[in-house]
């Protein structure tokens, strides 16, 4: 098996400071590292408006609102072996805000929702409690691998904090 991975930059927003696609490969392949049998090496990136983001979270997630990552992931038919992961959509717009508010540089908080979102697409979430620090706890490990520090040491904790940001395949499919 190939270590190589594939991320697709779809860029459907005008934003000036975007990841390049190699630094998103990068951070992707942070992620697989922690997941040695994962075979599926291909995610689509799509750099989405806030209106975009705000669209599909509302008819995926029900929730009126933009938001900084959503995961989409890809469900193979059982016969049709593809590599593909699934699909993140990101709002620069949303991530930078965050960032600024956060007091985190740009690139860091990036690679925050790059990882955070590529868990999603794994399957991991963080509905209750014991999700949400295991979850936070591998995307702390993996941001350390990339010299970025605890992205949950200045997040308060409270309502909606730990609100998810997956879209189960079959809500997709429903839509």
């Amino acid at each position: 098996m190939s270590d190589a991975v594939c991320v697709d930059c779809q860029v459907a927003v005008d934003f000036d400071a975007l990841p390049k696609e190699h630094t998103l490969e990068h951070w992707f392949t942070a992620v697989l590292k922690h997941f040695p049998g994962e075979i599926r090496r291909e995610m689509t990136v799509r750099f989405a408006s806030e209106e975009e983001s705000r669209s599909l979270n509302h008819d995926y997630r029900g929730r009126d609102k933009s938001t900084n990552v959503l995961s989409f992931p890809f469900e193979a038919p059982p016969d049709v072996p593809l590599p593909l992961l699934g699909d993140l959509v990101v709002s620069p717009h949303v991530v930078a805000r965050e960032a600024l508010e956060q007091d985190k540089r740009l690139e860091d908080h990036f690679a925050h929702m790059i990882v955070h979102g590529t868990l999603h697409l794994l399957g991991l979430d963080h509905i209750d409690d014991d999700e949400a620090e295991s979850m936070e706890q591998l995307e702390r490990d993996i941001l350390s691998t990339l010299g970025i520090s605890d992205p949950y040491a200045v997040i308060p904790e409270g309502p909606g904090a730990r609100d998810s940001h997956q879209v189960s395949e079959e809500k997709r499919t429903d839509a």
